[in-house]
């Protein structure tokens, strides 16, 4: 990635202010988690959704962020097959969000600015398919907004090689097992946790301090 003109292009193009990762549960948290669209939301894939989900539940006007799996080919996925690449499935994390106080542009900007968009199935040492760059859109403003910032960052040279990011309709979010949910804050201690998360967590934090949750 060109670091310089990464936050460069960002800025000007966006427009914005700073501001591996028990299924007894499964159909119950579907039930949940489908069925919650009164408020807006947004499905983003950035390697495992542990990280994912830790960096978005600090955002201001974030309510929810639930893990899950989208993308694939079957219905109600497990981790583990998910986890062999014979479904398809992306591990994604599910936003919950005000637009009153976080616009989609500035959840897109969190997203493009905390992962590496230009590496096909695979996020540092974590590979496969279910850890593939994707957006999965729940209306024709975010499919639109999300295809214009691909392009004009791809057009920018922000990034060193081609977007991989995958920019596809929701059909079904399927929310993963209960011990995946809120993994970060009951996981501390995890090795994992500790030297992957905390890390990422932490360099977030420094760019979007602004629009951090109060005592994040």
């Amino acid at each position: 990635m060109k670091n310089k003109y990464f936050w460069i292009a960002v800025a000007i193009l966006m427009n914005f202010t700073l501001i591996a990762c028990g299924d007894n549960d499964k159909n119950q948290l579907n039930n949940k988690y489908n069925s919650h669209m009164d408020k807006d939301s947004i499905v983003f894939g950035a390697g495992c959704f542990w990280c994912v989900e830790a960096i978005f539940a600090n955002l201001k006007g974030v309510h929810s962020v639930t893990s899950g799996y989208c993308g694939g080919k079957t219905d109600n996925p497990t981790y583990k097959e998910v986890c062999s690449g014979s479904t398809g499935h992306a591990e994604v994390a599910k936003i919950v969000y005000d637009p009153n106080e976080i616009s989609f542009e500035e959840l897109l900007e969190v997203f493009w600015k905390t992962h590496d968009p230009t590496t096909l199935n695979r996020q540092g040492n974590d590979v496969g398919t279910q850890y593939r760059s994707c957006i999965f859109y729940l209306n024709e403003d975010q499919k639109q907004k999300s295809i214009y910032y691909r392009k004009k960052l791809d057009e920018s040279g922000a990034f060193s090689a081609p977007i991989v990011t995958e920019i596809l309709l929701l059909e079904e979010f399927f929310p993963a097992e209960n011990y995946h949910q809120d993994y970060y804050e009951n996981n501390k201690d995890n090795s994992y946790c500790k030297f992957v998360i905390q890390p990422k967590l932490e360099k977030f934090k420094k760019v979007f301090y602004n629009n951090l949750k109060p005592n994040e």
